[in-house]
């Protein structure tokens, strides 16, 4: 770890060292300003203030600002909070994964060959071991790649495995919804081109991925049991083929959208066609972890008592990528996870200061695990206290103020405490979880109940002569249409613009707000496009007195302005 220090800062000697708060509007980029973006339609007195009158520049939060592989890939929680968190790009997951099967080094390693022995072994058994590929059906590169699972399954197919099953969940929410079908039809097509060359492969179950498997962060177990009723068990709703599930579950309760879709088995004459068994492999190919580590705790877990599972199965399960570096969690996992050290979190440790970090269970991962570099729990007791406020077990566009006020409640009563924390970090979800859902209206609410929460806690850091730090993870409520090329609204049949429930391009605001006596006048570097959520953590670190480490990207902050520049407001 390199060595803080607090010398050579410009200012250093001249302000108090004061709280400084980082607050993370998750979802809330600048978008098109028209009526699709719910940004631009909220009435949002206190972010219109603190971006008008304020320090603000715009920040890169997609593709290789943050990592992805290419600049045509949209910016997510999990990738901004590691930015956020490291001070730095790392590349992640996405670009790992397909680094590894371009390479061949995924199909070289210890684990795809273990994966691989026993149902190469028994193809010509009466019932021969299966290998089952498990995870979302996307291009979004998100969570996981549709192009990743077409590698693994030829892979397979090619090494001598004869028996595959897919269980295929629905997106919608990374990508077009709905748009399932589409991605099913690929998956079926490259199929048959495994079935022609005499392989049984086949899609066993699905289901849509907020209401089947990918749940996160312990926020809903209903969902991994599912997901586990499909997947292995086969008890889901019965359907002869994938086509007959998805057109008599689109009839149903929450049938509309892909990432609600109910959970479906495919059966035949016999019975479910993937049910696992004792001997099988199963590979969950998403890379990203927080929707994944539900599930490996099913599978992996002796004393597993979250739901009726069963006697844990004597199956080799591997994990895209390790989900969890401390959890050691999947034991295998075809391709290393970024390595990511030396983080803002470690080296605010290394300096004795404290920290908080708060928000809702929706992204309480993101300002812990995420931003501690993929590392769960606490770095150091002694210096820091992370707070969950439980999210609403309901679709979030019916309560969209979520639990941002009792998050800031948190921020609050910390700040005005005797002893505040030398730094607190808090997320509020709405921006994202709301715009996911495609309700233009409730994310306009989304974001109303945002800004008031910026207002509360600016008033309070201003209160106690503070800092404040706002800023996003990645766009989403930015634009809530599909678009084509030139921008328009796509429409649907009755000619409204149709719903957009993914993330977006957009870059995101990084505004801050010096509230000190004394503070040395400075302002935010206007030019340097480059900039991305890389640079908060340095820009952070200046503003609390340190200096940053050389591995860091540089700070924002441009000293000695003139005098014309005032501080905050």
């Amino acid at each position: 770890m390199v060595t803080p220090t607090v010398s050579a800062l410009p200012w250093h000697g001249r302000a108090a060292r004061a709280p400084l708060v980082l607050a993370v509007m998750d979802g809330v980029g600048f978008g098109p300003a028209d009526d699709g973006d719910a940004v631009h339609r909220a009435r949002k007195p206190h972010l219109t203030r603190l971006w008008t009158l304020s320090p603000t520049r715009s920040l890169r939060a997609h593709g290789t600002a943050v990592g992805l592989p290419s600049d045509d890939d949209m910016g997510n929680s999990e990738v901004g909070h590691n930015a956020l968190g490291a001070g730095r790009v790392v590349r992640q997951g996405a670009g790992l994964v397909q680094d590894a099967i371009a390479n061949g080094s995924l199909f070289a390693s210890p684990t795809w060959a273990e994966l691989l022995e026993a149902p190469i072994a028994t193809r010509d058994a009466a019932r021969p071991a299966t290998l089952h590929l498990c995870g979302l059906l996307s291009d979004g590169n998100v969570h996981a790649h549709i192009d990743h699972v077409h590698a693994l399954l030829a892979a397979a197919a090619a090494a001598g495995v004869r028996h595959l099953r897919v269980h295929a969940l629905a997106d919608g929410r990374d990508v077009e919804d709905p748009s399932y079908e589409r991605y099913l039809e690929r998956l079926d097509a490259h199929l048959d081109a495994l079935r022609a060359a005499g392989c049984d492969a086949a899609i066993a179950s699905g289901g849509g991925r907020m209401l089947v498997t990918m749940d996160r962060y312990d926020a809903d177990w209903s969902i991994v049991e599912r997901g586990w009723r499909a997947h292995v068990l086969g008890t889901a709703a019965p359907f002869p083929d994938w086509r007959a599930a998805v057109a008599a579950l689109r009839q149903r309760e929450g049938g509309h959208s892909d990432q609600t879709l109910p959970a479906f088995t495919i059966v035949n004459a016999d019975g479910p066609i993937g049910t696992v068994r004792d001997g099988d492999s199963f590979v969950f190919w998403n890379f990203r972890g927080d929707r994944a580590i539900q599930f490996t705790r099913a599978m992996e877990k002796r004393d597993f008592t979250e739901f009726p599972r069963g006697p844990r199965l004597a199956v080799r399960f591997a994990g895209m990528m390790q989900y969890d570096g401390d959890l050691k969690l999947p034991s295998r996992y075809l391709v290393a996870p970024p390595c990511i050290e030396a983080t803002m979190g470690a080296f605010l440790v290394a300096s004795e200061l404290r920290t908080l970090a708060v928000s809702e269970t929706q992204k309480f991962g993101h300002v812990t695990y995420f931003w501690n570099g993929n590392r769960s729990g606490t770095l150091d007791d002694r210096l820091e206290r992370y707070v969950e406020v439980p999210s609403d077990r309901i679709a979030f566009d019916r309560a969209p103020a979520m639990k941002a006020s009792q998050i800031t409640d948190i921020a609050l009563e910390a700040l005005n405490s005797a002893s505040p924390p030398d730094l607190i970090r808090l997320n509020w979800a709405n921006g994202d979880m709301v715009g996911h859902t495609g309700n233009l209206e409730a994310t306009i609410a989304a974001v109303e109940a945002v800004d008031v929460e910026v207002g509360r806690l600016r008033a309070a850091v201003e209160a106690v002569g503070g800092v404040l730090v706002v800023t996003a993870d990645h766009g989403n409520a930015d634009d809530m249409w599909l678009r084509d090329k030139r921008g328009q609204p796509l429409r649907l049949s009755d000619g409204r613009p149709q719903p957009r429930t993914a993330h977006t391009l957009a870059q995101v605001p990084l505004s801050i707000v010096d509230a000190r006596d004394g503070a040395c006048r400075w302002r935010i570097a206007a030019g340097r496009p480059e900039a991305g959520l890389g640079n908060v953590a340095a820009t952070a670190l200046e503003l609390m007195g340190l200096e940053p480490p050389p591995h860091m990207d540089p700070s924002l902050l441009e000293w000695d302005a003139p005098a014309t520049q005032a501080l905050g407001d």
